[in-house]
């Protein structure tokens, strides 16, 4: 890997003295050395990228004030639109479909400086967790070819983990985020939800959908959360409440923080090395001054299922038509969990509402006593490709995430110690709602500790 891109991505210091145009051709040359072994690109914008680079570098050249962003190329998840590329969401419906105008969250990346390299994989409408596209070709893990990369940002989260992009945007409806991140070896934050408006993305379910920031280190991550966080009036999903700026106390350590661990559910059903490196993380962090210790969270097992309930049921009206009329368009798996739905009648999606409600409360009540939770994010790293049948996958791999979703509350996934076996894996880090800054907060401090996100895969040219 050429070292001026490596010292780009991992130093800022370093990436704002490299022309923004020598970076971003470093990447697009890494893009296509990698293309047929990971496959995370579905789109790439080689021309608007390059213009973008040069405009950089021409506010740079005449001492203007640049954007927080300026010059970062980004790859977007293809749920996302970004005016005049391909915005195929995953599917044969939509594999010539141009978007004619940003999304609200590139029209904030584009005036922060950012720089936009392409779009990248996802799992068919963002609806798996392991990004096997049938349309697109399987993305593949950078560590380990053989496996997935997590979903459905999985595009997201190999695109990092190979160095294919600086930071990226996928979006988390039951995990889709945290799952990639952990699994390549990156980080990244599911929002508050309501904090980051989705307008412009195509949903899979208004409940629960967010997008969220992604990237190898979690100073970056906040830096794009700062960018994209706040109210938009016209997002029917937008709250306006005030939240903490994520930049203002991202340097304030981890001394005095209450950091819970609920090891019911958590720690069941749970690989051994997973065990061993959230465990380390808790002792890595009470050794940087929070206060660790155990806590009681009843209810996440039947939060999973009720997550699941409600998921399946709002995807499953998403996309009623397209069943009905064009069944053969899909993957047949994701045609398969689709109608799931169909069996979801509308007393259990009240009880379900109900009980989100109640989670809710339950999860309020819970941050109380604490300021963090911390869990796995996965129960073990990634699995092989098409090794068990794709929806048990998704299930498993969402195990510990759903709890977070259906409490509409953020969550950061923080490269942890890796398997025995090399593959990366993450922890999780839960905050209460509008309280994002304490969980970048913590997984910074972590990252300044450890140097475990600054790992690449063997063997990738």
């Amino acid at each position: 890997m050429n070292q001026d891109l490596r010292g780009a991505i991992d130093d800022p210091g370093l990436r704002a003295q490299l022309p923004a145009a020598e970076l971003v051709e470093l990447l697009l040359a890494r893009i296509a050395e990698t293309h047929q072994a990971i496959n995370a690109y579905i789109t790439v914008d080689a021309d608007g990228a390059r213009a973008a680079a040069q405009a950089t570098d021409a506010r740079r050249a005449r001492g203007e004030t640049l954007g927080p962003l300026d010059g970062m190329p980004l790859g977007i998840k293809d749920n996302i639109d970004v005016a005049g590329l391909l915005s195929t969401r995953g599917s044969a419906f939509f594999a010539d479909r141009i978007a004619t105008e940003d999304a609200e969250v590139i029209r904030r990346l584009r005036a922060a400086g950012a720089i936009i390299v392409g779009k990248v994989q996802l799992h068919e409408f963002a609806f798996g967790a392991t990004t096997d596209n049938l349309h697109f070709g399987a993305c593949r893990n950078p560590w380990d070819r053989e496996r997935v990369p997590g979903g459905s940002s999985g595009g997201s989260g190999a695109a990092l983990g190979a160095d294919l992009c600086i930071g990226a945007l996928g979006t988390d409806t039951g995990g889709s985020v945290r799952i990639p991140a952990a699994l390549n070896n990156v980080s990244a934050l599911r929002p508050t939800f309501g904090l980051v408006s989705t307008r412009g993305t195509f949903p899979v379910s208004a409940l629960f959908d967010t997008i969220g920031p992604m990237a190898r280190a979690m100073r970056d991550v906040a830096h794009l959360f700062a960018v994209i966080a706040g109210y938009d009036r016209d997002d029917p999903n937008g709250v306006d409440h005030p939240y903490a700026d994520p930049l203002a106390t991202l340097g304030d350590g981890v001394a005095g923080l209450r950091i819970g661990v609920p090891r019911r559910f958590f720690f069941e059903d749970l690989d051994p090395s997973v065990a061993r490196s959230t465990e380390e993380a808790a002792e890595q962090l009470a050794a940087l001054g929070a206060e660790v210790f155990d806590v009681e969270l009843e209810g996440a097992e039947e939060a999973f299922a009720i997550t699941n309930v409600l998921v399946k049921a709002e995807a499953t009206g998403v996309h009623r038509e397209r069943i009905d009329t064009d069944p053969g368009r899909f993957d047949p798996d994701v045609l398969r969990r689709l109608r799931l739905g169909d069996e979801i009648g509308a007393p259990a999606v009240g009880r379900a509402l109900e009980q989100m409600r109640a989670w809710r409360v339950r999860m309020l009540q819970a941050f109380d006593g604490v300021d963090l939770l911390l869990t796995p994010t996965t129960n073990a790293p990634a699995p092989r490709l098409g090794a068990d049948d794709m929806i048990e996958m998704t299930a498993r791999l969402t195990r510990f995430t759903y709890s977070w979703s259906l409490a509409g509350m953020p969550a950061v996934s923080v490269p942890a110690r890796p398997h025995e076996n090399g593959m990366p894996l993450g922890v999780q880090l839960g905050a209460a709602p509008w309280n994002d800054a304490t969980a970048l907060r913590a997984g910074h401090a972590f990252q300044q500790a450890t140097d475990w996100h600054l790992r690449r895969p063997p063997g990738l040219a």
